[in-house]
């Protein structure tokens, strides 16, 4: 089995810039594990279903990006409880009973925050109302907020993140992003390039600690303007690669390589 080829890859539309094969074929490198490969394929949501249906066995899992995270819940066989509550998954692996539906974007905030000394949190804020949003409530949550503050332009949108806070008993405050004024020490914004301007603009302070789960182009604009206030900027290439050592132990069922997966990314 260990000699016989295996596949995995990352799915999504565009995927051409992930640095997810990086990541992955660094740690099958060091692992010894010479048999397996690691792709990129452009998957729109609505392909998801014939694609899986039409795999062979060597494919072992794979790291799944926009638009494809609620898909993949869609089509999983089995859905762990964290993507079942936030209705996106990030990762699929093959199992015995067929895919199984995981979330490692919670874990890649978490670890990211920590890792820079955030180790326990009480008021927090998250811009922006995807699905990347409701993992980072999540783990803030993990980290013990008992207060999150949900930046978005438009209001209804924030009600997936909403939910899943109160699922979680977490008071979620709702503030609508023209004149927000950003309190909360510890922030996480998942809001993309086209709207940094605008979360750029706000005023920061310094001790805030703003982790952007933006990684290209860096610094973003909201990064240059939180450093120049004073405040500690995460980037989130740190979340990149900290969901990735996770994917890589639930589809290998090794322990992650960390220094070379480190070393990887620094030689890019």
């Amino acid at each position: 089995m260990a000699d016989r080829p295996q596949r995995a890859a990352v799915l999504g539309r565009p995927v051409s810039h992930s640095l997810s094969p990086l990541l992955h074929r660094a740690a099958y490198a060091a692992l010894g594990l010479s048999a397996w490969s690691y792709d990129a394929l452009d998957v729109g949501a609505e392909d998801l279903p014939e694609l899986l249906a039409g795999l062979g066995e060597e494919w072992r899992g794979f790291s799944v990006t926009m638009p494809c995270k609620q898909a993949a819940v869609a089509v999983a066989d089995v859905v762990e409880p964290l993507p079942r509550l936030l209705g996106a998954a990030n990762t699929l692996v093959r199992t015995p009973a067929g895919w199984r539906a995981e979330n490692t974007d919670v874990a890649g905030v978490g670890t990211a925050l920590q890792v820079a000394g955030v180790d326990e949190v009480g008021h927090a804020a998250v811009l922006g109302a995807g699905g990347t949003a409701a993992a980072a409530a999540v783990a803030l949550a993990s980290l013990g907020a008992g207060q999150v503050d949900v930046v978005v332009r438009e209001p209804a949108r924030a009600a997936d993140v909403v939910r899943v806070l109160e699922t979680l008993g977490v008071t979620a405050r709702v503030l609508p992003l023209a004149g927000a004024r950003v309190e909360a020490p510890v922030v996480v914004s998942t809001v993309p390039v086209a709207g940094q301007p605008a979360v750029a603009a706000l005023e920061w302070h310094r001790g805030q600690t703003v982790l952007d789960v933006l990684y290209a182009p860096w610094p973003t604009p909201l990064a240059e303007r939180v450093s120049a206030a004073g405040g500690a900027v995460i980037g989130g290439l740190e979340v990149l690669f900290w969901q990735a050592t996770a994917q890589v132990e639930l589809m290998t069922g090794r322990p992650a390589p960390i220094g070379a997966m480190r070393a990887a990314l620094d030689a890019r």
